[in-house]
């Protein structure tokens, strides 16, 4: 049985990546992800969920209270594999990064997440 993709990454988002409460952050990694996770940033790899718990505080803090990660349409994903594409800034915008997550599912819960940021749109375009 397929887990459900779009609720595991969508939570992610909100419940780790976009709260600012240590503890309901740590709660939600406990729910969503394995024991020891892993995830892949372009330049760090992330061990474990206390890591990817501290650095989720740190980018909100780093980028102020107003800045929240947003998904974009429905995850997609099948045979262990789950994207969601997503935006991140202050609601009123503008839009400051914008990527891709892809995770390794495993017995329903993330145990490899890959952080794909999308290159920054050229100042021509």
């Amino acid at each position: 049985m397929e887990s459900d993709h779009d609720y595991l990454l969508r939570s992610n988002l909100e419940r780790v990546f976009n709260e600012r409460d240590t503890f309901k952050r740590e709660a939600a990694l406990e729910e969503l992800f394995v024991a020891d996770p892993v995830m892949y940033e372009p330049a760090n790899t992330v061990n474990g969920r206390a890591a990817i718990s501290e650095v989720a505080g740190k980018l909100l803090q780093q980028f102020g209270p107003e800045f929240t990660f947003v998904a974009e349409g429905v995850a997609v994903g099948h045979h262990g594999l789950a994207c969601l594409r997503w935006h991140a800034g202050p609601p009123s915008g503008p839009v400051i990064v914008t990527g891709i997550d892809a995770a390794e599912i495993v017995d329903g819960k993330i145990a490899r997440l890959w952080v794909l940021l999308d290159p920054p749109a050229s100042a021509s375009a």
